[in-house]
């Protein structure tokens, strides 16, 4: 049975599940009511606000839709064990930004997923990380499909061993967090095309592609070279529906119109973990610190960073916010998500 019908879909395209609050219930409601599939970024979520919001979108939609985590052992999502880099700290006091971290950088990854064993949704996806082959089993005894994310067919074939439904390839062009966790992913990272075809040859498992996807054509192009659906974030961030702020919006707009560079980077500057973004004033001026021995790790970072991100959201200040693009950043359009949805439709 092919994935779209497994996951009783009328189109292969995934809106991305972004944290961070881009992918609001109405969002997700809307791409599912369409006939694909709506995803929520959980991954930075309180377990009882995740509740609340699968009880929104299962009111806002009768249609599949998914939930995604960020898979973090309790040490690292429970434990500041690495100072603020000094150079953070010093920004903070030149800009007047207080500050006063959080009692643990992250959110526990096991209570959340008990979220999604006690509210059961369509669909789950994991993404930093791998769980064990017996809460797939669980998350699958409650009715739920298990999609794994990879940046290496290593990862991908971990995912099939282990029972999951599907695995998302997420290829080098893809905008904001690199999903895998193996260190190959890291130091030879693969262009999606590559990463499909070398995933074809390891494992039979249906696979979902992410990376640089904006067009009906570029879904067409993955499903040839193997792929049965696209996974899309980008193309969705400039869309009515999407809750991430005006200033952020705006710059992919810019972007898009040649009002500033289109230029994307990959970077552990804002989280301590891969990102792929737009160049920025923050990432030009501190990108001596790069270096992944010079910074804490994710989630620790993230935590630290949080602050400097809030004012600049505050402060309208595009230049020190994580714009998190994929490198079709330059094809985004200000319209409705239904828009959006029904351009790429038409093309395939």
């Amino acid at each position: 049975m092919s994935l779209l019908n497994t996951l009783n879909l009328a189109y292969p395209i995934i809106q991305a599940p972004m944290a961070g609050g881009a992918t609001t219930p109405e969002l997700i409601a809307c791409v599912s009511n369409f006939g694909a599939l709506g995803s929520l970024g959980a991954g930075m979520t309180a377990p009882d606000v995740l509740d609340s919001q699968i009880h929104t979108i299962k009111a806002l939609t009768d249609r599949p839709f998914m939930v995604n985590l960020m898979v973090l052992c309790e040490y690292k999502s429970s434990t500041f064990d690495t100072a603020m880099p000094a150079w953070l700290k010093q920004y903070y006091q030149a800009h007047h930004i207080e500050f006063t971290l959080p009692e643990r950088p992250a959110q526990s990854f096991a209570e959340q997923l008990q979220m999604l064993y006690d509210n059961p949704v369509p669909v789950a996806s994991f993404t930093f990380g791998i769980i064990s082959a017996e809460q797939v089993q669980r998350l699958q005894r409650v009715g739920t499909r298990v999609i794994g994310t990879a940046n290496h067919p290593l990862e991908a074939k971990t995912w099939s061993d282990i029972g999951a439904d599907a695995v998302c390839v997420q290829g080098v062009e893809a905008g904001g967090h690199r999903g895998g966790w193996l260190p190959q992913s890291e130091t030879d990272p693969l262009g999606l095309l590559t990463l499909i075809s070398q995933t074809r040859a390891l494992t039979d498992i249906p696979l979902i592609a992410a990376g640089g996807i904006m067009t009906g054509e570029e879904i067409k192009a993955v499903q040839v070279a193997g792929a049965e659906l696209a996974q899309m974030g980008t193309a969705f961030l400039t869309t009515d529906q999407c809750g991430i702020n005006d200033t952020y919006k705006q710059a992919l707009i810019d972007a898009s119109q040649g009002r500033r560079s289109s230029e994307t980077r990959l970077t552990r500057l804002f989280s301590g973990k891969l990102a792929r973004g737009l160049l920025n004033d923050y990432l030009h001026d501190f990108a001596q610190f790069e270096s992944a021995d010079a910074l804490p790790p994710y989630p620790q970072l993230n935590a630290m960073s949080k602050f400097m991100r809030a004012h600049a959201a505050q402060n309208l200040d595009a230049e020190h916010l994580s714009l998190w693009a994929g490198q079709g950043v330059t094809l985004v359009r200000n319209e409705s998500t239904d828009a959006l949805l029904t351009r790429l439709i038409k093309d395939l």
